[in-house]
């Protein structure tokens, strides 16, 4: 006799339409989760291939009390260290940049190759025994992926090339390998908990609301999606012109992109990679940002503009104009997450409901509670709950 199995269908979780609750948000233990559970070990970008084409130039990205160095060597290949002297501990580089023939540590010089090899012990005579071959920078993972530099402090999370792989087709015209960077790397200090920046740069409500130059730009156009990893919100420029002149002189003046698909040249489009990681691709610039926890309520917004090579006047012209209608929007959207970042501290506020629409803070707020089941809880847990869960 044939056996008939009844498919079962998973049941409905009733927190599914519910955001988080607002102890996540400035908890420390909280943080500490986070940290081991998959801030560790999701890729951070820290610069363009571009930026150390020669060698021993170098870059850096301080994240989760650690900094890192990427460098290239003399054999051309780009190689990612902590930076830390294998002797006692220091430091060896200071800044975002520089260039170096050697790596020396400022406390008691020991030296390091481009390569990370240890090649240089002062008073060598005194550590009989010493194996220098052990003792080189320790390497971070370092993927490539489109021109971008990405590291990691821990394995366990997918590559950029496997959270970005429905989306290849769309950046691919973009050219990203033949970005160059148009200004420094910039750190905003604010007062937020990095969950408050990532929740609000994935919401699409708050755009009518919260942002009357986009409205201007976008009119209705704004759109969000959410993939397993990846955000993605894009607005497409009105015909109309604005009434702001900024805006207005934006639409007028900027260049055709050529290279670009029809349906792309007058699209601005926002991809974020979960958890921390922005990029804001415009027709004219590619600006990338980061959502850098420092504490449970304190966080750094690290970004940095590329463009395609474009000495057109128009295109300079462009490029200023996008950045004082961003600047006006992040002031807007500081204003707007402080509110919430305060609210969130008050005992009175519970998890409040998420539209249907609402789908990229459903999706990440879904995660967190995988990855943390404390997420699912209205309260923090007795304290040292992080260490026992670990």
């Amino acid at each position: 006799m044939a056996t008939h199995l009844k498919s079962i269908q998973p049941t409905p979780d009733p927190l599914d339409d519910m955001s988080l609750p607002g102890w996540l948000y400035f908890d420390p233990e909280f943080l500490e989760a986070e940290k081991r559970a998959f801030l560790r070990a999701t890729p951070q970008v820290v610069c363009h291939e571009s930026e150390i084409a020669e060698p021993g130039e170098w870059r850096s990205l301080d994240y989760l009390g650690e900094s890192v160095i990427v460098i290239r060597g003399d054999d051309d290949e780009v190689r990612a260290f902590t930076n830390v002297c294998r002797h006692r501990g220091s430091r060896l580089v200071d800044g975002e940049a520089g260039c170096a023939k050697v790596l020396t540590c400022p406390y008691h010089a020991w030296s390091y190759a481009r390569d990370g090899r240890l090649v240089g012990v002062p008073h060598r005579t005194e550590y009989p025994g010493l194996q220098t071959e052990q003792l080189g920078l320790v390497p971070v993972a370092l993927e490539r992926w489109r021109g971008f530099l990405f590291v990691a402090l821990e394995p366990g999370a997918p590559s950029v090339h496997e959270m970005m792989a429905p989306y290849e087709h769309e950046v691919a015209p973009y050219r990203f390998e033949d970005l160059r960077a148009i200004g420094r790397v910039t750190l905003r200090d604010r007062d937020l908990n990095w969950k408050t920046i990532a929740d609000n740069y994935s919401d699409g409500l708050h755009i009518p609301v919260g942002h009357p130059g986009l409205t201007r730009l976008f009119g209705r156009t704004y759109a969000i999606e959410a993939r397993e990893h990846v955000d993605r919100m894009e607005g497409e420029l009105r015909e109309d012109e604005s009434s702001n002149p900024s805006e207005r002189a934006y639409q007028r003046y900027l260049p055709e992109a050529e290279y670009l698909p029809p349906s792309h040249r007058k699209k601005w489009l926002y991809y974020k990679l979960f958890p921390n990681v922005a990029f804001d691709i415009y027709p004219d610039q590619v600006d990338f940002m980061q959502f850098l926890p420092v504490s449970a309520t304190k966080s750094v917004i690290r970004e940095i503009s590329y463009g395609l090579p474009d000495n057109r006047r128009e295109m300079k012209a462009v490029r200023y104009l996008n950045w004082r209608i961003n600047r006006r929007v992040n002031a807007e959207d500081t204003e707007l997450i402080t509110r919430v970042q305060q609210g969130m501290a008050s005992p009175t506020y519970v998890a409040g409901p998420l539209g249907t629409s609402e789908v990229c803070l459903r999706s990440f707020a879904q995660k967190l509670r995988r990855l943390i089941p404390e997420a699912r809880l209205e309260q923090p847990p007795a304290p040292g709950w992080s260490q026992r869960s670990n």
